[in-house]
Order: C-alpha cells, then sequence, then structure tokens
C-alpha cells in the first residue's frame, strides 16, 4: 500500500507541469462551455486577485522557512547577477517607455516580465540535484525577492500607459501589494524561526513538500487565467507566437549569462540555475494585474522553456553519474 502511495506521489511529482497545463485549459474550457457553471465565473476574480498571492506568500514563507539567516553569505556572483538583472530590465523597459506606439511593444513587455521576477522557489531543489551550492542559491532567491519588490513597482508605471494617474500614484498602487507580497514571507519565517522555534520546526517538517502542490494548483490556475486572456484578446495570433518566442530568448539569455557569470565566480550551476530558473506564477499574476493580461502568455511559455532547460540539466547530470 506505501509503495502505491510513494508510486502515486512521484508520478504526480514527474508530470506535475503538463498535468497542470492541461487541468488548466479544462477548467477554462468548463466555465467556458457549462452554462450551469456560470454563478463560478466570479471565483475568477478572486483567484486573480486573492488565490494566486495567497498561494505566492504560502511558498515563499515555506521556502524561507527552511533558511537560517544566520548562516547567509553574500557572494560576489549575487551582486553581479542582481546588476545585469537591473541593467536587462532597464534596456528593456526604457524604449517601451519613450516609444509607446511601437507595434510589438507587448513582446517587449512579455520579455520584461521575465526577466524582473525573482528566482523561483524551487531553484535551490533543482541546483542540490545537479551538484550547486544549495545555500547561495537560496540566498540569491532571498535577495532577488528584495529586489524585485523595488524594481517592480519602479519599472512597470514607465511601460504600462494605459493606466490612469502619474507615476509616483502607479509606483505606490503597485508597491502596495507587491512590496509585501515578496518580503513578508521571509520576515514570517525569520520570526517564526526565532520566537517560536519548535513551531518552526514543525512547519520544516510537515510542510516541506507544501510549496511543490501549491505550485501545481496555483498552475492550473495561472493557466486557465491565461487562456482567458488568449480568447478575450484583440491581438493577432502571431502576437502571441512572439511572446512565446519572447519567453524562449529571455530564458536562454538568463540561463546562458547566469552559467557565463557563474562560471567565473566558480558556481556555474547555482548561479546559472538562480539567474535562468524564475518564480513563473508571480509572472503571470503581476502580468494579469498590472500589465496587459495577454502578457501573461509569455511566462506561461517560461514555465514550459525552463522546465526542458532543467530536464535536460537533470538528464545529462544522470548520464555522467551512470559512467
Amino acid at each position: 500500500m506505501l509503495d502505491m502511495k510513494e508510486k502515486i506521489i512521484r508520478f504526480f511529482k514527474m508530470w506535475t507541469l503538463p498535468l497542470g497545463m492541461f487541468a488548466g485549459v479544462g477548467v477554462y474550457l468548463m466555465f467556458h462551455y457549462i452554462t450551469w457553471l456560470s454563478p463560478l465565473k466570479v471565483l475568477a476574480g478572486g483567484a486573480e486577485d486573492y488565490i494566486l498571492p495567497t498561494m505566492v506568500f504560502i511558498q515563499l514563507f515555506t521556502t524561507f522557512c527552511k533558511v537560517n539567516p544566520r548562516e547567509m553569505r553574500l557572494k560576489r556572483w549575487h551582486v553581479v547577477m542582481l546588476a545585469v538583472q537591473l541593467t536587462c530590465c532597464l534596456t528593456v523597459a526604457l524604449p517601451i517607455h519613450f516609444f509607446p506606439h511601437f507595434e510589438y511593444n507587448v513582446v517587449a513587455q512579455g520579455a520584461l516580465v521575465c526577466l524582473i521576477v525573482p528566482t523561483g522557489t524551487a531553484a535551490a531543489v533543482i541546483a542540490g540535484r545537479l551538484g550547486g551550492n544549495e545555500t547561495t542559491l537560496t540566498t540569491y532567491t532571498i535577495l532577488s525577492n528584495l529586489v524585485a519588490a523595488a524594481m517592480i513597482p519602479a519599472v512597470f508605471p514607465l511601460v504600462e500607459m494605459q493606466s490612469a494617474g502619474s507615476f509616483g500614484q502607479q509606483f505606490l498602487l503597485i508597491l502596495r501589494r507587491v512590496f509585501p507580497l515578496l518580503l513578508t514571507p521571509f520576515f514570517a519565517a525569520w520570526a517564526l524561526r526565532e520566537f517560536l522555534p519548535k513551531l518552526h520546526v514543525l512547519v520544516v517538517k510537515w510542510c516541506g513538500s507544501l510549496a511543490f502542490y501549491l505550485w501545481g494548483v496555483s498552475l492550473v490556475i495561472a493557466i486557465g487565467l491565461t487562456l482567458r486572456s488568449v480568447v478575450n484578446s484583440h491581438f493577432d495570433p502571431h502576437v502571441m507566437w512572439l511572446l512565446a518566442l519572447s519567453a524562449l530568448v529571455a530564458c536562454a539569455w538568463q540561463f546562458g549569462i547566469g552559467k557565463l557569470v557563474g562560471k567565473h565566480c566558480n558556481d556555474y550551476i547555482s548561479c546559472g540555475q538562480g539567474f535562468g530558473q524564475k518564480n513563473t506564477i508571480l509572472a503571470i499574476w503581476v502580468s494579469y494585474t498590472y500589465l496587459t493580461p495577454v502578457i501573461s502568455v509569455a511566462p506561461s511559455c517560461y514555465i514550459v522553456w525552463q522546465n526542458i532547460v532543467n530536464s535536460w540539466q537533470l538528464w545529462q547530470k544522470g548520464r555522467r553519474d551512470a559512467r
């Protein structure tokens, strides 16, 4: 019985990405075509406004509970990669700001979202399986959340021209939600470790895999919201393909430049994963909430691209170990 349970868990862990994406499409089609589900469509607004950000918060909290702040050490590649991220974001954002009528600004915004969001919570786990340093990558994950909490409110008002209000008003509007979402989990986990150590031990013991399962549920919701935005979009189909392509370019660039910097800083694997593996659920949410909803196509495709990269890396690692 236990073996069967383990096999089922292993199956879902291996196939979470395709199952989640198919389930997201299925949920959207159910709400779209089954008329008696219409009264429940109000839940879609709740998913966008409350459910997704709550799940992101819990994923970050359970991940940060595993980190001892006293063991965090700033590495040279941390500073280099954060500077590269800031430079890349401004390189994309400023042309959008100064040329607002460019036909493919939405495609550039898709790439920007993939660049600006912080490192994914599972990056340290993948890095560990590849032979990287989980501790340095977890430290970078926390730093990237700190930086993203400031960058997203500062950069998005530059590229979103449809919103009413001044830059300062938009900055404060986004800051009010994004800043607590990305920073509060870290401070809550830190406070739990310091003031309620027994409860902290229980959280680490029993919620170790919670972030993964929540990611699976979040994926279903995010894909459903993305599909709805595609169906209701006025953009030509080729724009969707360009958004997918922009995500592919952003993914290749970030994994590539991360590994290049990591090679010079003697942390090849962790640096590559830290810069390339992104918090895509957060990316979908901020796209849907603060930019044009159809832009969420880019981070949705980024999920696929980064998982292809990770699968290939793990396969290569397994083949090397088998020799």
